[in-house]
């Protein structure tokens, strides 16, 4: 059974594929708590990043969607106040271990399914640190992909500093962001920062070539990072959040923002954009779009598919937009939610 996992700004929200067809919803758990981030580690646990005006972030697990536990301690800074952990980001199960994404910027690793974390000190004390900077959505931790047959190759995304590569384990990263346009002048952090990537996606069948969703555009590599190309023809904006590849197809999916200044729907038609060709160029992706006006967003961690075709988009208006058949057909679940930050398909 497939299941569509939603985290919002007050809660988290699931809704179970049924045997006849849509999408049943279960209870809301967690109301009222920000849910940042959804994953599963590798032994199947479920993962939820929470947030609080008044206590804090945290990672909490559970065993059925329901019945949820936090993680004490979770994911720490030194103590000597020289960053602070305001959110988890994004949840990263790989052969070697469970990696969480947070801000302020950094990457911890847990090795027993999310029950301790450490500090990954060849990323989080990079030479650059110094001269890293926010981004609007703040400066963090948000993309971590592991090479398939490589496990000691990674990449990790940071706003607004850029994308790292890891060649030995998350030993020592260095950062990858040749041919991509910087976001931030160089003399406001130095010449190597100040590339703002959004979302990341790697190729199924070419594990060396990624596509990245960035403040400034649509990229592609096919060299593990040495050198990024844009891709962007046919999109009605080259600002957007996330970017997905689905492995069934081979399409690769993202939601076109006008421009950094409005970010909203192009022209208030909210559409989901695909490519067929691994990003050589762009169209609408398939029907079931409204006719009248939606002038929403979907923030980085609110797309993502299962990699068989189920496909789920949240928006910043509470709409949850769903492909089974990998973008030929969306359809809108009858439900209207607060302002979604993560999404995550479970089977």
């Amino acid at each position: 059974m497939t299941t569509i996992a939603v985290g919002t700004d007050k809660g988290l929200f699931s809704f179970a594929a049924s045997e006849g067809g849509g999408w049943e919803p279960a209870d809301p758990q967690m109301l009222g708590w920000q849910i940042t981030a959804l994953g599963r580690a590798g032994d199947g646990t479920y993962l939820a990043g929470t947030a609080s005006g008044w206590y804090g972030p945290a990672i909490q697990r559970s065993d059925d969607l329901v019945s949820w536990q936090q993680v004490s301690p979770g994911p720490q800074y030194a103590a000597d106040g020289a960053r602070t952990l305001e959110r988890v980001w994004r949840f990263a199960p790989t052969d070697a271990a469970l990696w969480v994404g947070v801000a302020e910027a950094g990457l911890f690793r847990s090795d027993d399914h999310g029950l301790t974390w450490e500090p990954v000190p060849g990323l989080n004390d990079h030479p650059t640190s110094r001269s890293w900077m926010p981004g609007a959505g703040g400066m963090c931790a948000h993309a971590i992909i592991e090479h398939p047959d490589d496990p000691d190759r990674l990449w990790c995304g940071i706003s607004a500093v850029g994308v790292f590569r890891t060649d030995d384990g998350g030993g020592t990263w260095e950062l990858r962001n040749s041919g991509v346009e910087r976001a931030a002048p160089e003399e406001d952090g130095g010449p190597d920062v100040g590339y703002c990537v959004h979302g990341l996606a790697q190729d199924p069948e070419a594990p060396d070539t990624l596509y990245r969703q960035d403040h400034m555009g649509v990229y592609r590599t096919r060299d593990g990072a040495d050198t990024w190309e844009r891709i962007e023809t046919g999109l009605p904006a080259r600002f957007g959040f996330p970017i997905v590849a689905d492995a069934g197809s081979g399409r690769l999916f993202v939601a076109p923002q006008h421009s950094d200044e409005r970010r909203v729907s192009p022209d208030g038609r909210f559409r989901v954009w695909r490519s067929d060709d691994r990003g050589d160029s762009w169209q609408v992706s398939g029907r079931g779009w409204p006719s009248g006006p939606r002038w929403a967003g979907v923030l980085r961690g609110a797309m993502t598919g299962d990699g068989a075709g189920t496909i789920a988009a949240g928006t910043t208006s509470g709409e949850v937009w769903v492909t089974t058949d990998a973008g030929d057909h969306w359809e809108q679940l009858d439900v209207t939610l607060p302002r979604i930050h993560a999404v995550t398909v479970l089977a």
